[in-house]
């Protein structure tokens, strides 16, 4: 039996940001009908040595194909000259049982993660916006920006990271692709903010890394960082400011996305608040309003995400002959 090999070069080489903007459209959509299988993520923590293993399952009978994410998030491993993000997806064929392939989960975590923020500022963010901020520096970031810069006419890009020299190698790397935008990087994370049209957080902040004050309005905002109860990178009054938040699943955001967990507790956003993104993009749900509306997305991040984005990925590898075929 052979299985396709596909490193994360050759996971990057088949899958664009704009195909990865739209197999996670096709996947939220799909999330919205029911029509994946999909538990909540496992969570099993290395206590001992600074770690958290993930493990996301999902299935679609409507694409035939079954993935499995084991995914490693060791905060400490740049200091060891590892990537903080490591892992495998493996990919099922649905019908028959048989393992069709393993590919880098790293790159199409960072692929599709970003492409939530194309998505969800596809839908929601103004036409014309413009100015586009990013909250984080790490391996997340250059993704969100690629993924905005996919779905709205982007001309300045704002980066802020507590970490100054990171921000700095981010703007670097951005310029370098993408000469024709403005870059900067900023002194605080209210200077990144308070013009922007779109901001995108990407940490594992435990506080939230703005202030409602500094969001103008008009502006949409995503939140891609936090997975967990105990972690929040926005704060309860620009939910209740926003007065909707779309999300990923109600179901996930109410188990795992810790602004939406606390802004409930502090009373200020109700459940029927919740709206999936999916609803929105089945035409069954309302997006923006106004163009002055404040738009929220928290995206905790779905194992739907990473099946669309892997079989999306596969189909281009197959046809193209990428990666490796070893014999299992």
């Amino acid at each position: 039996m052979k299985i396709r090999w596909l490193s994360g070069d050759d996971v990057a080489s088949v899958l664009t940001m704009e195909a990865a903007v739209e197999a996670v459209r096709q996947a939220y959509v799909a999330v919205y009908r029911r029509t994946v299988q999909m538990p909540l993520r496992m969570h099993l923590p290395s206590e001992r040595y600074g770690g958290l293993n993930l493990f996301m399952p999902s299935s679609d009978p409507d694409l035939g194909r079954t993935v499995l994410k084991a995914l490693s998030v060791y905060g400490d491993n740049p200091a060891r000259g590892l990537p903080a993000i490591m892992g495998v997806v493996l990919v099922f064929d649905a019908v028959d049982g048989r393992p069709l392939a393993v590919m880098d989960a790293a790159r199409l975590t960072g692929l599709r993660t970003g492409a939530a923020s194309g998505v969800s500022s596809q839908v929601l963010a103004r036409p014309d916006s413009r100015v586009l901020a990013v909250i984080g520096a790490g391996a997340q970031a250059p993704f969100q920006v690629d993924a905005v810069l996919a779905v709205r006419p982007i001309e300045e890009v704002r980066l802020y990271s507590r970490t100054r020299s990171r921000a700095e190698a981010l703007a670097a790397q951005v310029r370098q692709r993408r000469p024709d935008l403005r870059v900067v990087v900023t002194d605080s994370a209210g200077a990144a903010v308070r013009e922007a049209d779109i901001i995108c957080t990407a940490t594992n902040a435990v506080e939230p890394v703005l202030a409602d004050a500094d969001v103008k309005p008009g502006t949409h905002v995503s939140a891609v960082g936090s997975f967990t109860p105990a972690m929040r990178e926005l704060p309860a009054d620009l939910l209740a400011r926003a007065g909707r938040v779309y999300v990923d699943q109600r179901e996930a955001a109410l188990e795992e996305a810790g602004e939406v967990i606390h802004a409930l507790q502090a009373g200020v956003l109700a459940e029927d608040a919740l709206i999936e993104l999916g609803a929105v993009l089945a035409g069954e749900a309302e997006g923006r309003r106004d163009p002055e509306d404040v738009t929220v997305f928290k995206s905790s991040g779905l194992a739907a995400q990473d099946l669309y984005a892997a079989a999306r990925a596969l189909e281009a590898a197959e046809s193209r002959g990428a990666g490796v075929e070893v014999s299992l």
